[in-house]
């Protein structure tokens, strides 16, 4: 099979087509032919960083966590799919699982679903590993119907689904964004934009919660933005972020009260820990998709499998509006 794949780690590191053996199913594995595959930070991050993060695999790599195609054959013990079952997941690109950057991708049973039937191949690609992280931290944060929740960063990969998750599971949304293109996206989601450029947390707390502050705050920013988390959420509030790694003053969280869910998504795929959990929201997630809840913003490049290094400079460039997904 044909595959892109990675000799070195680096900012330099290039993209080169080979020829790789292809994978046959092992006991609750499927093979998927891919369809099309989303680019992630993580992604990024794993290509310029190399073996510095501990989740990275041993070179060549075939990096691509996020895809969407079709079951070739199914392994021992595998129940609810079958060869020809249009699936999606996030099951590859780390540690010693081969990722989606080829032509056929060995995938755990458990980290798929059926795709959601109302979407193609590239729209189902952009969903898994966002989605899931989406999903995750609104449901540590124990989000209702109600609830006033306020997500920084939402016209980003998790953040532009967080919007729309929120809103489908009833709490009244806001969003911080900039520019005229990204409110009129926060607003089409049916949420209220709040400009971070111009407006104080102060300012839009008072303005949209009377000073009370948020019920939820899903930071997707996260760093030295949690403060401003801290600050927005209201008294035994919820904080969920997907970047946690600074050194915080947790004071004000103390004061307030407030619970915090550093959320992880690859800790099943990296330490097989419950990998069910993912086939399972990703099921629930496609179900919500086909109701109409949740759309995928896409970005307007396109790019095949041979043009994913453009692919993911797209992404590092900080140009990409919605999620950049390369088709296989």
């Amino acid at each position: 099979m044909k595959a892109m794949v990675l000799n070195q780690y680096g900012p330099e590191a290039a993209f080169e087509q080979a020829e790789m053996a292809a994978p046959s199913a092992q006991p609750g594995q499927v093979i998927v032919r891919v369809a099309a595959t989303s680019i992630n930070t993580v992604d990024t991050m794993i290509r310029q960083m190399g073996k510095d993060l501990p989740l990275s695999p041993e070179l060549p790599a075939v990096l691509g966590m996020d895809f969407a195609g079709t079951i070739e054959s199914v392994g021992e013990g595998v129940t609810g799919f079958a060869p020809g079952d249009e699936v999606y997941g996030c099951a590859g690109g780390l540690a010693d699982l081969q990722g989606a950057l080829a032509e056929l991708m060995p995938a755990d049973a458990r980290l798929i679903a059926h795709k959601p039937r109302s979407l193609t191949m590239r729209e189902a690609a952009a969903l898994p590993l966002v989605g899931i992280t989406a999903v995750e931290g609104l449901q540590r944060a124990g989000v209702k119907a109600g609830q006033k929740v306020l997500v920084h960063g939402g016209t980003g990969g998790v953040g532009h689904l967080a919007v729309q998750l929120a809103r489908h599971f009833g709490a009244e949304v806001f969003s911080t964004a900039t520019g005229e293109k990204a409110f009129s996206i926060v607003e089409g989601y049916g949420a209220t934009p709040i400009d971070y450029r111009t407006e104080s947390v102060a300012d839009y707390v008072a303005a949209h919660t009377a000073g009370a502050g948020f019920d939820v705050v899903f930071d997707t920013v996260g760093g030295a933005n949690m403060i401003n988390s801290f600050e927005a959420a209201a008294l035994n509030g919820h904080v969920s972020t997907t970047v946690a790694l600074v050194e915080l003053d947790l004071t004000t969280a103390h004061f307030k009260g407030l619970s915090i869910h550093v959320v992880f998504m690859l800790i099943p795929m990296l330490h097989n820990h419950h990998r069910e959990a993912h086939g399972k929201i990703l099921a629930e997630l496609a179900h919500i998709v086909d109701q109409g809840g949740v759309k995928p913003l896409l970005d307007e490049q396109r790019f095949s499998l041979s043009e994913v290094g453009k692919a993911h400079d797209r992404l590092t460039s900080g140009q990409a509006i919605g999620k950049v997904v390369v088709e296989v």
